[in-house]
């Protein structure tokens, strides 16, 4: 399997959480999340991780100034999370092999999930790979709606959801593999005729879809996987969920 790529968003501000940290610098067992995140690429084989940094950059970059497999690409303006990926793409010119973009906010990624979605994405020879997760209660979450063949059709935010697909136990977790060229065209073509003005990722995999590339999605995550961070009372879950299982409290 050829090296990965990853990306790793980690440029917001994190206004829930009621401070003037970064979001992905807030202590998780004692470590800034994004710590958690980063080792866990690296266990699963990362070679070279680019981290979108944007409030308080500075501050994100001396946290990561030991691992040096990390480098930086600054978002001036937080426009979405495919504009996120678009600053990105000067730096995805050099380089081959598979893009993973995951978020910087959740510090329960788990290696062998990256390990597993690598892996398909491999063996099946797909434009996009999209990692995704059943949960019982899948509230506040994109649906992955299939086709009647079974295969991956689209992605539905829960807002726009039929009461059909808002029963759908699939879920986006915002964990991506593209193929590098396939990504960098995609990026090229997204728009922000929204209600937001937003670049989203999510367009990405819609737009090669179009072009008659080859995307699915593949439920490799784990449960653990779905517990992201945005305000205090979820880091006290995932801290509780880390210690139960058996994560160490780190500096």
């Amino acid at each position: 399997m050829a090296s990965l790529t990853a990306i790793v968003l980690a440029a917001g501000k994190g206004t829930r959480m009621k401070s003037d940290l970064p979001k992905v610098l807030f202590p998780v067992l004692g470590r800034p999340m994004i710590h958690w995140v980063i080792d866990a690429l690296h266990r699963a084989g990362v070679e070279r991780v680019i981290a979108v940094v944007g409030y308080r950059a500075d501050l994100v970059r001396e946290s990561l100034e030991d691992r040096g497999f990390v480098e930086f690409v600054l978002q001036e303006q937080q426009l979405g999370t495919g504009h996120a990926v678009q600053v990105c793409r000067e730096a995805l010119q050099s380089g081959v092999g598979p893009v993973l973009v995951v978020a910087g906010d959740s510090p329960l990624l788990q290696s062998d999930s990256i390990t597993d979605l690598h892996r398909a994405f491999f063996e099946g020879g797909y434009s996009c790979l999209l990692g995704t997760l059943v949960k019982d209660n899948p509230a506040g979450l994109g649906r992955i709606v299939r086709n009647a063949q079974g295969s991956f059709e689209k992605i539905v935010e829960q807002k726009d959801a039929t009461p059909e697909q808002s029963v759908i136990r699939e879920v986006n977790m915002s964990t991506y593999l593209f193929d590098r060229e396939g990504l960098l065209e995609a990026l090229a073509h997204l728009k922000n005729d929204n209600a937001q003005s937003e670049y989203y990722l999510t367009d990405c995999p819609a737009w090669l879809l179009q072009q008659g590339r080859r995307v699915e999605a593949v439920s490799v995550l784990r449960d653990c996987e779905a517990l992201s961070i945005n305000t205090v009372d979820e880091l006290g879950l995932v801290e509780a969920k880390m210690k139960e299982m058996g994560y160490a409290c780190g500096n």
